[in-house]
């Protein structure tokens, strides 16, 4: 194989991370890079696959952890996931056991229920939001949190 395959491979490989900026094809992108440089330097080509692949498992094992952590670090919580934490209004008993309650946050109402089964919580009592799960939010009480 032509040293030149592995670098038309590092650079479609690049522009796909470059589009889609989602940390996907960047290790193998090095894996290419190190595979062009080892067929210029004549090595046969089950050698160049192998520096390909080890190179990018290598880069995707202990860097991907790394870059996930600190190039995410902007991630915003969206939808049902940024009502975690924030408090809603009951506007009908929540009453886990038999399956009622509705609560009002952000101006949408929403099913909820409560994670110990025998709690009650009354109509206009303050809540907060302490999970999802399926189309219900778990709420919790603001008195037992004090």
């Amino acid at each position: 194989m032509k040293p030149m395959y592995w670098l038309i491979a590092f650079i479609v490989l690049l522009v796909i991370e470059i589009i889609t900026m989602g940390l996907t094809t960047i290790w193998f992108a090095g894996g290419a890079l190190v595979a062009f440089v080892m067929g210029l330097l004549g090595f046969d080509l089950v050698i160049q696959v192998i520096a390909f692949l080890a190179v990018s498992v290598l880069l995707l094992i202990l860097t991907r952890p790394l870059a996930v952590k600190y190039f995410n670090r902007e991630c915003q919580k969206t939808n049902a996931e940024s009502l975690i934490g924030k408090q809603a209004l009951v506007l009908e008993d929540v009453d886990t056991l038999h399956s009622s309650g509705r609560v009002e946050v952000n101006g949408q109402e929403w099913s909820a229920k409560t994670e110990d089964p025998e709690e009650i919580i009354r109509k206009n009592e303050v809540v907060t939001i302490e999970g999802i799960q399926g189309v219900k939010l778990i709420v919790k009480s603001r008195k037992e949190k004090a």
